[in-house]
């Protein structure tokens, strides 16, 4: 005989009128929880609804803070200098925690900090339930309703309250997020704690009827493409492992609302098996860039990029174009949008005081300077107050710290954040920050393409499993053939081979001229890797020693806490 038995208050779960949720934020020295300190803890503890308490601190991070970071939240090392350090507001958070569940925007950022200051201090490691409105909104909100999942963005259509990189401030915009979200999730039949954390990563129906779609789809590296009843190209992605990365899709691991839908359209899945995983993915972004399938993201158009030029004339000026042509002139690039020329120009004209008129100008035909002749940003060789030899000397400038010496720029608007800094004039500060961060990323990022771009071949090897090699044939820095040597086979005859067989490539203008940058960069970011050996070079390859690449790293450091930590946002789709 069969008995029914009641279930227990546990099974049901906790309704979620009756949890308490402590909406935390984090304000930091950097992106990195083992490297980077706390320098602000805020959070509102509520419940049903309700604001039950509220906890704000600055945090004493033991060594200065950034100046970019200082630009970004307005935090400096004045106002920590009196602040209690971490181990005295440890304790304090984790009490006005306690018994609740964690919320936070892009949790994984947050509660790793406090992990850390946790493990650092001797205190157990926090178990409480963590809830991330980032995972609740890619879950709950179409792209039609947001762009995107950022604070900032969610905050304008849920709040009152206004993200501005400070601790509680935010915590209270999140808070709304939260309740707006969680009043759309209702409507899914999701009413209690442990139905929400299982809600947000929860495959969706589509999702399981469709995971026969990666039955037949191979092992090892290659490229896979989600094409619709047409056989038109919806996605296109790559993977060592072809079938594993496929089948993640059918999985509550996919997480993307773009691309959960896109599994919804998708009738079959066609793979391209690769000899490495480098083929697959430079085959990956010549198939994007070729195809352009509307749910990739990214590389969809490697032909829309724009250039600094240096133009060639009596008096050369900045100009910015879309093409680079074989006429002698210097380029700085590429860059993705205007935003970013423009930036990166801006800061040139910090450092160069070329002129910023857009006439062109001949010796002997003078007329009246504009106003940055007044202010020492040009010299004025439109009223003939400098000669073309005088004014030469600032274009061979330009063209140095375009191609070779980035330090001079990089001097020029440091010294001018650091007096707005002063002065408290932090967005004035932070549009620097922006065009000094344009001009050295896209610096260096030049000077990299450029050192292999201009070499026409190199066959490079690398070990793989069994004794095999990996081996690449880059010309002009495009991928011209790609191969695996068995164990034991004559390595001469194997790369002659390889080479014979490999896709001409003809040189053209400009840095980037034989493949688009992001292959070039997959080329180079391969050849850069553990164990790679170089078999043959034509010509050499290397790197000016004033180049931007040290400063980057600088720039990196200090500036990669603007982009992916606050950015409230998970990865894009590709």
């Amino acid at each position: 005989m069969d008995y029914a038995v009641q279930g227990t208050l546990d099974e049901l779960g906790t309704p979620l009128s009756q949890v308490t949720f402590v909406v935390f934020d984090l304000e930091t020295t950097g992106v990195s929880a083992a490297e980077h300190a706390i320098t602000e803890i805020g959070a509102v503890k509520v419940r049903g609804g309700e604001v039950l308490g509220e906890f704000g601190t600055l945090v004493d991070p033991g060594s200065p803070i950034p100046p970019f970071i200082s630009v970004l939240t307005g935090i400096t090392d004045g106002m920590v200098t009196a602040a209690p350090k971490i181990r005295a507001v440890l304790p304090a958070f984790l009490e006005f925690a306690s018994g609740a569940a964690l919320v936070a925007h892009n949790a994984g950022f947050d509660v790793g900090f406090i992990k850390a200051a946790c493990a650092a201090h001797d205190y157990p490691p926090p178990t409480h339930p963590v809830v991330d409105t980032v995972d609740l909104a890619r879950k709950l909100l179409t792209r039609d309703e947001a762009p995107n999942c950022k604070l900032s963005t969610l905050a304008r259509m849920f709040s009152d309250t206004e993200p501005c990189h400070r601790a509680l401030s935010d915590a209270r915009a999140t808070v709304d997020v939260l309740h707006a979200l969680l009043e759309r999730a209702g409507s899914f039949g999701v009413h209690t704690l442990e139905e929400l954390r299982s809600f947000a990563r929860a495959p969706s129906p589509e999702q399981r009827r469709k995971r026969h779609l990666a039955d037949s789809v191979p092992t090892g590296p290659g490229v896979y493409v989600f094409e619709d009843e047409g056989g038109d190209p919806l996605y296109v992605g790559k993977s060592t492992n072809l079938r594993n990365r496929v089948r993640s899709y059918f999985t509550a691991a996919e997480t993307r609302p773009r691309i959960r839908e896109m599994v919804g359209v998708a009738a079959r899945i066609r793979s391209i098996a690769c000899a490495t995983a480098l083929e697959a993915e430079v085959r990956e972004l010549r198939l994007i860039g070729s195809a352009k399938p509307r749910y990739n993201r990214r590389s969809r158009f490697p032909e829309k990029m724009f250039w600094i030029k240096l133009t060639d004339e009596y008096f050369p000026r900045l100009s910015i174009v879309r093409e680079v042509r074989d006429d002698g002139a210097s380029y700085l690039g590429p860059f993705t949008s205007t935003r970013a020329a423009e930036d990166a120009r801006a800061a040139l004209h910090e450092a160069v005081p070329l002129r910023q008129c857009t006439e062109r100008i001949t010796p002997g035909r003078g007329r009246s300077a504009c106003a940055l002749a007044e202010i020492g940003k040009c010299g004025a060789p439109c009223e003939g107050r400098q000669s073309v030899e005088e004014y030469g000397v600032h274009v061979a400038t330009a063209r140095r710290v375009m191609e070779l010496d980035a330090a001079p720029v990089f001097s020029a608007v440091e010294a001018r954040m650091e007096r707005l800094a002063l002065d408290q004039r932090y967005e004035e500060a932070a549009a620097d920050r922006d065009r000094l961060a344009a001009y050295v990323r896209t610096s260096a990022r030049m000077q990299r393409l450029r050192s292999l771009t201009s070499i026409p071949q190199m066959v490079a090897a690398a070990p793989v499993a069994d004794g095999a090699w990996e081996i690449h044939v880059v010309r002009y820095g495009r991928l011209a053939s790609a191969g695996v040597m068995p164990k034991g086979a004559h390595p001469d005859a194997f790369v002659e081979a390889l080479t014979a067989t490999a896709e001409t490539v003809v040189p053209g203008p400009g840095p980037v001229h034989a493949a688009g940058a992001e292959e070039t960069e997959c080329v180079l970011r391969w050849l850069e890797s553990p164990g790679v050996r170089l078999v043959q070079v034509e010509g050499s390859w290397s790197l000016p020693v004033t180049g931007a690449g040290r400063l980057r790293d600088r720039i990196d450091r200090a500036y990669r806490v603007a982009e992916p930590r606050r950015s409230r946002e998970g990865r894009p789709p590709r």
